[in-house]
């Protein structure tokens, strides 16, 4: 198949291709050359690299275009400004990949992470046809504090719990935690039959907009043949703190909830593992408003009220990883009778909790980790009080 650029000239012929990597970028040049060398460093999967340019402002453009010029690999997109979700749209529509993957411009990859992700692939379907895994998995590195004195490598949350006797490939009723942690869908690869035939593209909205969140229940819902390999590549830089504002993101977490419960309504999805790892966001949505006083903001208390009342008030119960007050101050919300709600599973969620953070990352780690829950549960015992709040909100 010939290919040809944006200027109609010949790029030559290109067929077989592995994985498109898709790179949606708006004003990233500190980071941007970084993240695109990384891509390059994978030499054994044939490898297309789309950078779309999201109507940077800054030097970017001119980062891509040196790329473009050096590797024929990388194939730049500039367009006007859409955001984050209509970027990487763009970039699945124009991409010739039998997989397909995300990498941030703020980001990077460790070397042959694509390479080794298609190598996996293979073992489970060596033509790569439709009967190979629909999204190929993996752990990735949390980049704290990034550029600071303070930064640190930390492993993500569900490192070493994927899988774990679970035949492979499986779905996501077999391993629901995939769902519940940071919706890290740039550590994957997403078989691009997969996604056309589903139909599954991102939700255009201005900016970012958290359009990760409902993707990742579109693509993990939808697929039957999911694999996991339990190697971090991807190197995430976490959002250094007081980069927007708190109220904002306390409404944009809620409206994104209700995409990810509309995903799941719109499936007919009744798991009751998958529906526990929907409401465990919701709870720590709540929680982190709530050590903001969202209650004072009616806009949000309204916004809680019909998150809870869209929870089964049986799951809710039985989440024994989530503490007794804020099942209560859920079910208050949405009505329901709230008593008898044990503290021992969540006892022994916490403590399971703590010992897991100090295999994965060190015993301080997970001492700051105990400050963080010592905080949230101050929070909540301050703000949490379903006799109170219920009359407010119903």
């Amino acid at each position: 198949m010939t290919v040809f650029d944006e200027t109609g000239e010949s790029r030559g012929v290109v067929s077989n291709i592995d994985v498109t990597v898709v790179v949606p970028c708006y004003n990233t040049e500190k980071f941007l050359d970084q993240a695109l060398s990384s891509i390059e460093q994978n030499d054994r999967c044939s490898l297309e690299v789309i950078v779309v340019n999201d109507g940077s402002t800054d030097g970017s453009l001119a980062i891509m275009r040196s790329h473009e010029a050096t590797d024929d690999r990388v194939r730049v997109i500039d367009k006007p400004n859409g955001g984050y979700g209509s970027a990487v749209n763009r970039g699945f529509s124009e991409a010739r990949g039998t997989y397909l993957a995300i990498l941030e411009p703020d980001d990077w990859a460790e070397p042959h992470m694509y390479d080794d992700l298609i190598d996996y692939a293979r073992t489970f379907s060596l033509t790569l046809g439709d009967d190979a895994p629909d999204i190929v998995k993996s752990p990735y590195w949390r980049i704290w504090m990034p550029t600071t004195p303070q930064e640190r490598r930390y492993q993500c949350s569900y490192k070493g719990r994927i899988a774990v006797g679970v035949p492979q490939p499986f779905t996501l009723s077999q391993e629901p935690r995939l769902i519940q942690h940071h919706p890290s869908i740039w550590s994957a690869l997403y078989r691009r039959a997969f996604i056309e035939g589903r139909g599954i593209r991102m939700k255009e909205v201005p900016g970012a907009g958290w359009v990760d969140n409902p993707f990742l229940f579109e693509t993990m819902c939808q697929a039957e043949r999911i694999v996991y390999l339990d190697r971090p590549y991807y190197c995430y830089r976490e959002d250094l703190p007081g980069s927007s504002s708190v109220k904002r993101v306390a409404s944009l977490s809620f409206e994104r909830w209700g995409d990810m419960a509309d995903v799941v309504d719109r499936l007919g999805i009744t798991d009751k593992g998958i529906l526990r790892s929907l409401y465990t966001i919701g709870f720590r949505y709540i929680g982190g408003s709530l050590g903001e006083n969202a209650m004072e903001d009616p806009k949000l208390v309204e916004m809680i009220c019909v998150m809870c009342r869209r929870m089964d008030p049986s799951i809710v119960r039985a989440c024994g990883n989530v503490s007794p007050k804020m099942r209560a101050f859920v079910l208050d919300m949405a009505g329901q009778p709230s008593d008898r709600l044990s503290k021992a599973s969540y006892c022994d969620a916490l403590v399971r909790e703590f010992f897991y953070s100090v295999r994965n990352n060190g015993l301080g780690f997970a001492l700051s980790r105990v400050g963080i829950f010592l905080r949230r549960h101050a929070a909540e015992h301050g703000l949490v009080d379903p006799t109170s709040t219920r009359s407010a909100s119903i």
